[in-house]
């Protein structure tokens, strides 16, 4: 076909992104679980979660509630996965101080998606309002603040799940949006 001065008009070609891996690491904050007392039943809560939902494990990691531990294991997990799901330390208590620790590492917070975790909690029990968790970027990578509670966790996680993989399509430059992503 030509165009006006005699050019060829090309054809555009449009090339499928490649199948990407999506990785998670799995952060449980509690004092006493970083002691080695009782059983961590959040975090694998979290993985097993994540692992249905096509994210590969990299990383499962026990911290105290302790600012600088918890910002210091985050910042080394970030840029390394593209999910950081932390559980725990997210509640009115004096020492639940994580989402303060993520939001010292965080460029941007999006504020959306706690929203949508704790409206779809509260369905469920009225103290689902009482989780400060957030969610942030740190470069390419997306930290998740999820409740200790093993059920809370797992029911936050499972409210947002599926916009995970848009949104860490997105931290990776990947903007082609569907219709319905607009």
């Amino acid at each position: 076909m030509a165009e006006r001065g005699g050019r060829k008009k090309r054809k555009m070609s449009f090339s499928t992104p490649e199948p990407r891996t999506l990785t998670a690491a799995v952060v449980t904050v509690s004092d006493s679980r970083s002691r080695g007392n009782g059983v961590d039943l959040s975090g694998p809560a979290v993985a097993e979660v994540l692992r249905k939902g096509g994210f590969q494990i990299v990383a499962e990691k026990i911290v105290p509630d302790e600012f600088s531990s918890i910002e210091s294991l985050l910042k080394e997990l970030a840029g390394n996965v593209g999910l950081i799901a932390t559980t725990g330390g997210t509640g009115v208590a004096p020492r639940d101080i994580t989402p303060e620790a993520t939001r010292a590492v965080c460029g941007r917070i999006i504020e959306g998606v706690a929203e949508q975790m704790r409206q779809a909690g509260s369905k469920q029990t009225r103290y689902a309002v009482l989780s400060r968790g957030i969610c942030g970027i740190r470069d390419q990578t997306l930290i998740l603040n999820l409740p200790g509670n093993p059920r809370g966790a797992v029911h936050s996680l499972e409210a947002v799940l599926d916009l995970l993989p848009h949104i860490l399509d997105l931290l990776i430059g990947n903007t082609q949006h569907s219709a319905e992503t607009g």
